[in-house]
């Protein structure tokens, strides 16, 4: 692994708690790294902390005690638009249940977080919005749906929209939570093979939550999230 990489993980987390109220720690990370153009597959059963680790990597949750360095800067130590900024900048999120707007077109769905934020707007490797989503969308074979409402397409469809959202304006980290638990076996390596096409060019770490452990081989670390948390009794 080149050096200056090495020295500069997209996430670095170090002694991380996490406490409901006053009480015993649900999560304790002792050492957690993740390096620019990764791909980490996470995996644990209900209760091993997987959605209080995503919480806490997005910046909904702040840590109880210990070190999250997220893009070099100690997150829960930011002000809240300040880390509202660097999140909306930097990062990408595959929703679970793909959180898309309704009643918006697939085209609109995608560049909405590239037009409410300006520097993930400039990064953007195109003319404009709608040729960056464009472009994404036929990597995604969506192009024909880009002017169609979102309720009007199937799951996978779906699944593909949430994914070019996450992925215009070339975000340096993507979180994608559970996003192919209704996918056939087919589709899944399918989705993935084109998700990880998109963060090699732009180079974005990928931290890929699932059950799936068949998943596993196709990406270049995995990590069991029972084994990361040291706390026991975790939600």
């Amino acid at each position: 692994m080149n050096k200056s990489i090495s020295e500069n993980p997209v996430i670095h987390a170090s002694q991380l708690s996490f406490s409901y109220l006053l009480g015993t720690p649900v999560l304790h990370i002792p050492e957690f790294t993740i390096q620019k153009g990764e791909t980490l597959f996470l995996y644990g059963p209900s209760g091993s902390g997987k959605t209080t680790f995503l919480g806490l990597l997005s910046g909904i949750l702040n840590p109880t005690a210990g070190s999250l360095k997220v893009f070099g800067q100690e997150f829960a130590n930011l002000p809240g638009k300040k880390k509202d900024l660097l999140r909306a900048s930097n990062m990408g999120y595959i929703f679970q249940m793909f959180n898309l707007i309704p009643y918006l077109s697939v085209m609109e769905n995608i560049i909405l977080p590239c037009r409410l934020n300006a520097q993930r707007r400039a990064k953007v490797r195109a003319p404009s919005l709608e040729e960056g989503a464009k472009k994404l969308a036929i990597h995604l074979n969506i192009e024909e749906l880009l002017f169609k409402k979102v309720t009007e397409l199937s799951v996978g469809q779906q699944q593909r929209v949430a994914a070019a959202r996450a992925l215009l304006g070339a975000p340096r980290l993507v979180i994608a939570d559970e996003p192919t638990s209704a996918l056939d076996t087919d589709r899944r390596e399918q989705f993935l093979k084109l998700l990880f096409a998109e963060c090699e060019e732009a180079e974005s770490a990928l931290i890929f939550v699932s059950h799936d452990r068949t998943l596993m081989p196709l990406f270049s670390r995995s990590m069991s999230l029972l084994e990361l948390n040291s706390t026991q009794g975790v939600k």
